[in-house]
């Protein structure tokens, strides 16, 4: 699944293989690519948002490294909020293609929830991860009605009713409860790994998704 430094106000506490981009859920963005002048601000923005934080980064330097001109960056996007909201949505989109194929590719519910636990773990142990994408943005953005947070809010929901659908499936008593532990445990282990120890991190994201699947 699954599902991407000064020092913003990026994931550091607790609260996007392709990279989740692999096909995980993972949050990592995935690596840029060539494209047109709209494609290269989006792109540039991923790599400078989740690197550096939203806040961070400026129009000047979103326009300057993804090669355009003040005039183009205005007529795709009209404004940095513009920019961060398409942003956060396309990590989104890609966070639940890329988690839709790593069910698809399971044999069952249960394996689904063990490879999302392996995608996760390779994906806090890469030498670009910086936290959760999801987590980060929140964590710049203090009032839940703004729109980030809303995005950031309604990619949660489905990601929690997309691991309970997988413990409903396989036979869990109470499926929203296993998945609201599961979704707890990603968080925690994204946050520990980047702020200590990854393979202490997983290991206890592997026991609790252990735990939650023999109930």
């Amino acid at each position: 699944m699954t599902v991407d430094s000064p020092q913003p106000a990026v994931q550091r506490l607790p609260g996007p293989s392709t990279n989740l981009a692999s096909p995980d859920g993972s949050s990592v963005p995935p690596a840029p690519r060539s494209g047109g002048a709209k494609v290269r601000i989006l792109e540039t923005a991923t790599r400078l948002f989740y690197e550096e934080g939203i806040r961070g980064v400026g129009v000047d330097r979103l326009i300057s490294e993804a090669s355009v001109t003040k005039a183009t960056f205005y007529k795709h996007y009209g404004s940095k909020d513009n920019l961060i909201l398409a942003y956060i949505r396309s990590q989104d989109e890609r966070v639940q293609r890329a988690f839709e194929q790593l069910v698809a590719d399971a044999d069952s519910p249960t394996d689904a929830v063990r490879a999302w636990v392996a995608a996760v773990s390779d994906e806090v142990g890469r030498s670009e991860f910086r936290g959760c994408a999801f987590l980060n943005a929140a964590a710049e953005y203090h009032d839940p009605r703004d729109p980030v947070r809303q995005v950031v809010a309604a990619h949660r929901d489905w990601y929690t009713e997309q691991l309970a659908s997988l413990l409903q499936r396989a036979g869990h008593p109470l499926a929203g409860d296993g998945a609201d532990e599961l979704m707890l445990a990603r968080d925690g282990a994204m946050a520990g790994a980047y702020a200590g120890d990854a393979i202490a991190a997983t290991a206890a994201l592997g026991r609790v998704a252990e735990r939650v699947l023999t109930v």
